[in-house]
């Protein structure tokens, strides 16, 4: 059994996560606090903490990577809901259980050294629904 703690971030695709970054700490008074490239999935990311949540805005690094293709699909905008659990690995199992549709089955790298899996968006109304353990 796991427990779903909270709301860990919002992921946001933007085409210019600099541009996208001057809203947030220009206009709203925000602060970045990290970013990172992660090479697997293609991706740039930038943290900006928001009480005890962040916003994620995601920028790809090429033009077939996973966020890419959802701008070119959808256009800029929220990409995921991130929610964090107590254990990734009895997350997935017990979703698994349930008959719940997983994209990974098994749990990978996130961004800040998150363990995380994404549950599909036909098992969640639409939603495409990560699932995140931080260390």
């Amino acid at each position: 059994m796991f427990k779903t703690l909270k709301v860990d971030h919002i992921g946001i695709a933007v085409k210019d996560l600099e541009q996208a970054k001057k809203f947030y700490t220009e206009v709203l008074g925000m602060e970045v606090m990290g970013e990172e490239t992660v090479e697997q999935q293609k991706v740039k990311v930038c943290f900006i903490p928001c009480g005890d949540s962040e916003v994620e805005l995601l920028e790809s690094t090429s033009p077939d990577g996973p966020i890419a293709k959802f701008i070119e699909k959808n256009g800029e905008g929220m990409q995921h809901v991130a929610l964090r659990v107590d254990n990734i690995e009895a997350a997935i199992a017990d979703l698994k259980a349930k008959g719940v549709r997983m994209i990974d089955e098994t749990p990978r790298y996130g961004a800040g050294g998150a363990s995380i899996a994404f549950v599909h968006p036909k098992a969640t109304g639409g939603i495409l629904l990560e699932l995140s353990q931080r260390k």
